[in-house]
């Protein structure tokens, strides 16, 4: 019975093709729409949470001044950190994987007749730990090196692209300022981070040099706290702030002088926002399938008055209400189920294009594609309902004497 009436429902698209595939044109661009955003937005959240992740594990970013920034330097007329506080922490804070100070400077490097600005960092060999760094080529500082603040420097990818080509970059001299410094270290390629910074654009050295040589100070601009995985961070963030209120000597009653910004939560609050606008896009995507399933219940209508005469002929020769009900009402749904499938298709290489041009990750939801499907499919049911229980009700007399 269901396989007569759905080969009864495939004749009648068949049978008024083009007006079928304008029907289900709303379907199909709703179902793209809806899964193309959901997708795409999937991605992006995920990119996010990747490059946040890249910057280092579990990780505290410690700064002078009051107000909290990303991706900046320390602020106002707070004091500065010294190395003894990286120390200091590195002693006394538990739950601590490792502890980094950084010394940060734009300047301009030079290397066998080409030049390049830059980002200097000095910091110790936890800088490599705290920041997720691996090696690709060369060593790290000797404990020599970083106590005698020795010229000696490990660079970014992008460094040796602008500097070497593909050149190996081992061994060889960068002039940093006025001093020349050895390579000893080429740096695995991280990409670029969030904000939009190329990490990979780096020269580290030990941090007695970039203070001797390049800031001429001892300031130290921020203070990298890896915190360990099993680490209850609120607790290492009270002890943190503790510790450095004790060193700068902070009354009771006294804001603090610096801030904490934890990675994570910053990697959550961006994923939080990221995956709200991609609700709000696919809501708004998935209007275009109410619209479409006004399409379908308008072409249906005229269907059942272009049909009438079809209509009164089955129910006079015996044919049930309930028959035509589902006649009727499959056909709606057969129509929905198409355009659903297409807009899948069409959804997946939309996906796939815009993920390769934002340069998120492809990340295939079988949840959304099956749930954009079933929504497509049930707007079938809901307004193909209305249309087929109006052809079911048709009184076979007056249907067989309609012109």
């Amino acid at each position: 019975m269901f396989w007569n009436t759905l080969l009864l429902a495939l004749r009648a698209i068949r049978r008024n093709l083009m007006r079928s595939v304008l029907t289900t044109l709303g379907i199909v661009i709703g179902v793209s729409a809806v899964v193309t955003m959901v997708t795409v937005g999937n991605g992006a959240t995920a990119a996010v949470k990747s490059q946040i992740e890249s910057l280092g594990s579990n990780l505290l970013m410690v700064r002078p001044g009051q107000r909290q920034t990303f991706g900046g330097g320390g602020g106002g007329g707070a004091p500065p950190f010294k190395l003894a506080d990286a120390q200091a922490i590195a002693a006394q804070v538990g739950g601590i994987a490792a502890v980094a100070p950084e010394v940060r400077s734009g300047t301009t490097v030079v290397a066998e007749g080409r030049n390049w600005a830059t980002t200097v960092i000095g910091s110790t060999n936890s800088y490599f730990q705290t920041n997720n760094w691996t090696l690709a080529a060369g060593r790290l500082f000797e404990p020599a090196e970083l106590e005698a603040g020795a010229p000696v420097c490990v660079i970014g990818a992008t460094v040796r692209r602008e500097l070497f080509g593909s050149a190996d970059p081992i061994d060889r001299a960068v002039r940093v300022k006025q001093f020349s410094c050895q390579v000893i270290g080429l740096l695995a390629s991280k990409g670029q981070a969030a904000m939009g910074m190329d990490q990979d654009d780096t020269v580290i050295l030990p941090a007695a040099t970039v203070q001797r040589r390049v800031t001429g100070s001892t300031r130290v601009n921020t203070l990298l706290v890896s915190m360990n995985a099993d680490s209850d961070t609120e607790r290492v963030k009270a002890r943190l702030t503790e510790l450095l209120r004790e060193r700068r000597k902070l009354a009771a009653g006294e804001d603090s002088n610096f801030n904490i910004l934890d990675t994570r939560q910053v990697a959550e609050t961006l994923s939080g926002t990221t995956a709200l606008l991609t609700s709000l896009l696919g809501a708004v995507a998935a209007v275009s399938l109410l619209v479409g399933g006004i399409g379908i219940m308008n072409i249906m209508l005229v269907s059942v008055t272009e049909r009438t005469r079809e209509i009164g002929l089955r129910l006079a020769i015996g044919a049930l209400e309930r028959e035509v009900l589902a006649q009727f009402l499959i056909e709606a749904v057969v129509l929905a189920a198409l355009g659903g499938l297409v807009g899948l298709v069409l959804a997946t290489g939309a996906s796939y294009g815009l993920a390769m041009l934002l340069q998120v990750p492809y990340l295939f939801n079988p949840g959304i594609n099956l749930l954009a499907f079933a929504f497509s499919a049930a707007i079938g049911v809901v307004f193909g309902y209305v249309p087929a229980r109006r052809a079911a009700r048709l009184d076979p007399i007056e249907a067989l004497r309609h012109e």
